[in-house]
This record gives C-alpha cells, sequence and structure tokens, in this order.
C-alpha cells in the first residue's frame, strides 16, 4: 500500500470518527427486553442544551451532571409493580423488577441489571470515598452506584435514582 493509500486511509478514519462524535452514531450493543435479545444501537450524543429541552430540572440535574436525589423522594424507591425500568433519557432497558429489593435505603435498589451490557461503571471518588458509578451504556445518562452489599445471587445493589428511571408496566 502506497503513502498515497494510507493517508487516504487515514482521513477516512478520522472523518468517521468526527461525525459519530458530533452525531452519535457509533454503535452500542445492548440486550432489548422488547426483542428478547441483543441489538445494535446508535450512542446518543446531545449539548447541555438538548438535554435540557428534554427533560425536567431535577432529570437535568441528576442524569447529566452526577447529582443525587433525596432519599425517599422518588417515585420508585417503594414501587412494587411487575415490568422494567428503562433509562429516562434514551429509553434503554435497565433493570426487570424481579430484581429489585429492598435495601432500607431510601432509593430504588437492585441485584443485576437486564445485561450487563446495558450498564456502564466508573470509579468515582468524590465526596472522599471511592464507589462505582453506574451508567447508561447508550447516554451516558448517571443513573447511581453499585455496592457490594447486596442479596445473592449476585451480593450486589445497584443504588438507583428514581428520576434516572421509567418504569413500563409488564402486560
Amino acid at each position: 500500500m502506497g503513502v498515497r493509500h494510507v493517508i487516504l486511509l487515514l482521513a477516512a478514519v478520522a472523518v468517521t470518527h468526527l461525525v459519530w462524535a458530533r452525531v452519535g452514531g457509533r454503535p452500542v450493543r445492548l440486550f432489548s427486553l422488547e426483542k428478547k435479545g441483543y441489538v445494535m444501537v446508535d450512542k446518543i450524543v446531545k449539548t447541555d442544551e438538548e438535554w435540557k429541552r428534554i427533560l425536567t430540572p431535577e432529570q437535568y440535574k441528576v442524569t447529566r451532571m452526577k447529582a443525587t436525589e433525596l432519599a425517599c423522594s422518588g417515585p420508585y424507591w417503594n414501587h412494587h409493580e411487575k415490568g422494567a425500568y428503562e433509562c429516562v433519557c434514551c429509553g434503554t432497558d435497565l433493570f426487570r423488577s424481579d430484581t429489585k429489593f429492598e435495601s432500607g435505603t431510601g432509593w430504588p435498589s437492585f441485584f443485576a441489571p437486564v445485561a450487563k451490557e446495558n450498564i456502564r461503571e466508573e470509579v468515582d471518588d468524590s465526596f472522599g470515598m471511592r464507589r462505582t458509578e453506574i451508567l447508561c451504556s447508550r447516554c451516558d445518562a448517571h443513573l447511581g452506584h453499585m455496592f457490594d452489599d447486596g442479596p445473592d445471587p449476585t451480593g450486589l445493589r445497584y443504588c438507583i435514582n428514581s428520576v434516572a428511571l421509567k418504569f413500563v408496566k409488564a402486560k
């Protein structure tokens, strides 16, 4: 391959990455409860102004600015209907009601996500402690934190902000 071909190839790769960064588009593999399997979807990238137009002020503060709602204040901490919980920002399936449990914390708690691919973990060293932050894999919404004090079978507790979720009742 000649130098000219290498330069053209690198230019094409650079343009592709610029387009993905601007409009999203980078493929993400997620599990879909509706399709009962894995699907490829585009990563969602929006500006702060776009998020502010589609989210309530509290949803924006929690999901985009990584705030935490007050304990026992959200609609799902004491919610017991059968169904699934989606990302309020993009609709990605996050948790099933059959993995929800009473943690006594005042936030909805789950012992497992719908699929590991649907969430992303990051180290959070804020407030003088090390925690595992949980984000939506498709839109990077801050959901809450994961702790290792949950029930069997995983021993994990996904402590999630209610306002980061949308509940879809089972049919």
